[in-house]
């Protein structure tokens, strides 16, 4: 059945704080107006707390599209507000690791995701919830919370992946295992992990982590690297990098629509790279929340 079309009024929101969102808000509004859509209102947030009250607003005022410019970080901290809305979700990729616009199949660059937003279709799409908090991409626990709670911005602003990897070996000294726990409403399943991802899309942190996780399958996907080891977290994420055939070889997956999980200890939960949240907590999916703007061959 054939979709609505992609508005051409829109507001546009861009996180001037993000890696890439002070040098490319300008440029993002003019190329979206050359482009064809009407912008009948342009931000660019320099307080990133002010980012989903901006969307919020946007919505509220009946804005047809809004347009959300900055890292994967930026669109779940705003997605929230267009959950049970007619508003299209639109992805400007400016962020350092863009997971959500790579599952998206979206351009990483200004050019081709604004071409994607200005000629492209409509997508709906599923969202992950950690608790009540939607969330475009992926959770984590482990390293990944230490690592995005303490990254200094200016590292991982000007040095993007690689910055990330520079602290996360600073990060692994003072890094423990935990016990996990995750109740699939059937059975308890209980193991030792060093990292948990819970992924509503195969991307984490850019690097392409499930064969199975998708944001239109209805389901959650919970990947757990097993063990004690941290050399084999490491290498699990090199074997995911590289793409390895025995990439899978050190983690388990739980595929459903809803899970219960805790550690012994307890651990933060990184929400998009933004700790928001510890365990235990109730992990989700919201099947079909919203409408975004995807190239029209994705």
């Amino acid at each position: 059945m054939e979709t609505k079309p992609l508005p051409k009024e829109a507001i546009l929101v861009v996180n001037a704080h993000s890696r890439k969102g002070q040098n490319l808000f300008a440029q993002a509004r003019q190329k979206l107006e050359a482009a064809g859509i009407r912008l009948i209102a342009a931000h660019g947030v320099e307080e990133p707390e002010q980012l989903a009250l901006t969307v919020r607003q946007a919505v509220e005022n009946g804005a047809p599209m809004v347009i959300v410019g900055g890292g994967d970080g930026s669109m779940s901290g705003t997605v929230d507000e267009l959950v049970g809305r007619e508003c299209v979700f639109g992805v400007l990729p400016l962020g350092t690791a863009n997971s959500f616009a790579r599952t998206l199949g979206l351009p990483l660059d200004l050019d081709g995701a604004v071409q994607a937003i200005a000629t492209g279709r409509r997508r709906r799409v599923d969202l992950g919830m950690i608790d009540r908090d939607y969330f475009v991409n992926a959770a984590s626990m482990g390293l990944s919370p230490m690592i995005g709670q303490t990254v200094p911005h200016k590292l991982k602003r000007y040095l993007g992946r690689i910055g990330y990897l520079i602290w996360a070996v600073k990060c692994s000294v003072g890094f423990r295992p935990f016990r996990l726990t995750i109740d699939d409403g059937v059975k308890e399943h209980r193991l030792w992990s060093t990292e948990v991802r819970i992924l509503n899309g195969p991307y984490h942190g850019g690097v392409e982590l499930s064969d199975n996780a998708d944001v239109d399958t209805g389901e959650i996907v919970i990947q757990a690297v097993v063990g004690r080891s941290k050399p084999h977290l490491a290498w699990d994420w090199y074997a995911k990098f590289v793409k390895l055939r025995d990439r899978d070889a050190l983690t388990q997956e739980f595929h459903g629509a809803s899970f219960r999980i805790d550690t012994r200890p307890r651990q933060r939960i990184s929400i998009d790279g933004e700790v928001l949240a510890r365990t235990p907590a109730t992990v989700k999916i919201a099947p079909g929340a919203i409408d975004v703007a995807v190239p029209r061959e994705s």
